[in-house]
This record gives C-alpha cells, structure tokens and sequence, in this order.
C-alpha cells in the first residue's frame, strides 16, 4: 500500500553523500571538485547542507558580481520573465539594444554581439580576425605563454598552457604563443600569416599577472604598424573587477598618451549576468579603414542563446546596481586596502608567503613553492591547492591558480568588515602553516 507520509528528510551528513554519489554516477568527472555541497547563500556568505557557513572570496570564479541571491537580480529575473523569456535572433527586443548601447559607451565606438559564455565570445573573437585576413591569406593569432582562452578546439588552441592541449590532439592550427609582457617577442613572433594579437588584460588562471602600460602601447603601436588587430579577453578581469569597467582602462590610467588607446575587439563574460549565464564581445567600428563592427553580415556568425530578453534584462540591473552604488570606487579603493594588507603577510609570514598581485578585486597571494614549506612539503598537491582546502576547513573559499597563487575574486559590493574577516581567518590559517 502506497505511503501517505511524506518520507522524513536525510540527517545532513547522508545529504552530502547522496549529492555525491549522484555526481559520481550522473556527472562526467572533468572537475577536480573540492569536497563540500553548497544549498544556498546570501550576499557573500554561501551555506552547506549541513548548515555551515563560508565567506566567499571566491565569487564563482569572478561571476557573481553581486553576490548570492541578490535581491535586485531576483526582482529583474521575475519581472522579465513575467514578460518575454526568449525571442530568436530572428528578431529585435528592447533589453538588447539598451544592454548593447551601455557596453559601447563603457568602452568606445563599436557594436556588440551576445553570446552564452566567455569560450564562445573568444571564438567570436578568434573568427573576427580570420574574417579580417582571410583576403589577405592572414589568419594567425599570435597568444602569450600563460594565458587561458577557453575549452573549446579553439580555446585550447590559443591558450598558452600545454595541460589543456593534452588528448585532443591534433590541435587547431593559427594560433603561437610567445611570452607576456614581452613586446620583443611579439614583433619576433610575427609571420605573414599573422592577422592579430590576443591577450588578457590580467592573466587569471595564469596566475594574476597584470599586462603593463609600456606592453599594451606597445602592442597597440605595432599593431598599427603591422595592420594587425589588437584583442583584449576580458572574461576574467573584465566588468569592473580591476576598480574600472575594463582592466586596460584602469592600467592605462594617468599614462601620457593613452587617453585613446582601444582594442579593435574584446570578449567578455562572468560577470556580466552575476551568475546568469551571459558572455559577448565588442568589436571597434572601424580599423584601418575597414569596418570592423560590420564584418559579420548576416548568417557569417549566430547563436540561439545570445542575449535573451531575461539574460540583458539582469546585466542591465547589475549595471545599475554597480552605478548606483558607486561599485566602481568601491572596487577600487578597497581593492588598493586588500592588496597593501596581503603585501603585508609575506612580511609577516616569510617563509610561506612571498607577495601579493593584481587590481582591484582581482588579486593573487604567491605562496613558495610546496617544498620550501616543511607542512605542506609531505602532500603531494600543489602549494595553491593545500592552501585553499585549508582556508576551507577555516570557512573562507578561494580559487586556486596554477601551483602557487591563490585568487581573491569576491563580490563586487564586498564590505569592508567582510574583508578584513577573511584576512583574520587568511591570518590564522597561515601562522598554523608557519
């Protein structure tokens, strides 16, 4: 006979199993997951089924602009999709057109192609050069050493780290890589096939390395020399998380000479939907007498996702959220406060810690290599990895990157008293390491 109760709820511990065996039997294994299961969060705290709570420095990977279950990304979520969730590109509706219009004016004169995440807007970008050069027989990307382009054939191929390249060979051929921040190289590197330069304007996943002034003029000059274009990926550092709209913006700040400098395209991703899944790319109006924003005519480029009614109606609340709240300021100065004070801990913890990097709230502490440090030296994980379980047992999430930086990508509204708690908790973790 059929059960009239309802069957009582698991004990938490057999919840966090369960969801486990569920992703070992139901979900292909391409993550090295981190052992914790998340139900809900609010602001910059996330919870776990068992009910503890985690300060999250780690914003989805410098996705979730605005934090956990913001209200104001609720609230547009509901009221668009009481109205039109999806239309095709077949048509036009009003939250693209004002969501591409306050891109461009974020940026400079261009137009605006909404896609679905931060790989498909970099292919956009890798088929914006081929068209370019295609009369021309140029089709190479020239891509620095260290960097991260995405994981599809093409985003591997441009990226410039060889892990990610293994297996799936024959790797997609136009794409070189050569060392960043070195314009040297780049010149060297140039062919007759060359058709554009990518970089990021802060490497992430290549360990929080800021491209410098002199290397982006210097790009910038001869490109234009060369006819070549110039692509920024702004998918990680993009959308305000230098302390600017975009990282070469914030760079560039106060450099004589700089004041019109531009790319000819650049991508963009993560934060742009906080969490709804939104990526795009700008491509300048026009370059050497080309017009670059109209290259892609009708059925050269397309996707049915890109920049739905309800996708462009939250990143336009997140952008009036950032605007309204002053984020980018925010940004800005508390990110300066953040990185002083974990410049600090490689005075105070020296044989763990050798320096902090980045801008804003994208910012990387280097750890010395696991074997100079005698309580991680017997693990076999990388520095990064152990660090990073270990702030978990403290309550704190952050990302690792490469073998010894961990990455602090909060929220953008992240409060002061929220940061100074996770560098107490950052504090406590490293002296018992030291």
């Amino acid at each position: 006979m059929r059960d009239l109760l309802p069957t009582p709820p698991p004990l938490h511990q057999n919840e966090h199993a369960e969801i486990r065996e569920l992703f070992r039997r139901f979900v292909v294994p391409s993550y090295g997951r981190f052992d914790l299961v998340f139900s809900h969060g609010a602001g910059s705290y996330v919870w776990d089924v068992s009910g503890r709570r985690y300060l999250d420095f780690g914003g989805g990977i410098a996705v979730c602009a605005l934090g956990h279950a913001h209200p104001e990304i609720t609230e547009a979520l509901v009221e668009q999709s009481r109205r039109l969730v999806h239309v095709s590109n077949l048509y036009f509706h009003g939250p693209q057109g004002r969501l591409a219009e306050r891109l461009v004016r974020g940026i400079g004169p261009g137009k605006m192609f909404f896609c679905n995440s931060g790989a498909e807007a970099n292919e956009g970008l890798f088929k914006l050069a081929r068209r370019f050069g295609h009369d021309e027989g140029r089709f190479e990307i020239l891509t620095a050493v260290n960097s991260f382009h995405g994981r599809t054939l093409g985003g591997i191929a441009a990226t410039g780290q060889d892990k990610v390249k293994k297996g799936f060979e024959p790797i997609i051929p136009g794409f070189r890589h050569v060392p960043f921040n070195d314009l040297e190289a780049v010149r060297q590197a140039l062919s007759p096939a060359t058709a554009a330069v990518l970089i990021e304007g802060i490497q992430g996943e290549g360990g929080i390395t800021p491209a410098t002034a002199e290397y982006l003029m210097g790009l910038r000059r001869l490109c234009d020399e060369r006819r070549l274009l110039l692509l920024v990926d702004a998918v990680q550092c993009g959308h305000f998380r230098s302390g600017r709209f975009q990282s070469f913006q914030r760079i560039l700040e106060g450099i004589p000479g700089a004041e019109g400098f531009l790319p000819d395209g650049l991508s963009m991703a993560k934060s742009l939907g906080g969490g709804f899944p939104m990526g795009a790319f700008w491509v300048r109006s026009e370059a050497y007498g080309v017009p670059l924003a109209d290259l892609f005519g009708p059925g050269t480029h397309g996707t049915t996702f890109g920049g739905t009614p309800l996708g462009c109606a939250v990143a336009l609340r997140i952008l009036d959220v950032i605007e309204r709240e002053g984020l980018e300021r925010h940004v800005r100065d508390t990110g300066d406060w953040l990185k002083a004070r974990l410049e600090s801990l490689a005075g105070e913890f020296p044989t763990v810690v050798s320096g902090a990097r980045g801008l804003g709230f994208m910012l990387g502490l280097e750890l010395h290599p696991r074997e100079r440090i005698p309580a991680l030296a017997k693990d076999e994980r990388p520095a990064s990895s152990q660090m990073v379980s270990r702030l978990h047992e403290a309550g704190v999430l952050t990302i690792p990157s490469g073998s010894q930086i961990i990455r602090f990508l909060p929220a953008l509204n992240l409060a002061r008293p929220q940061a100074e708690e996770g560098l107490e908790i950052l504090r406590t973790v490293l002296r018992g390491i030291a």
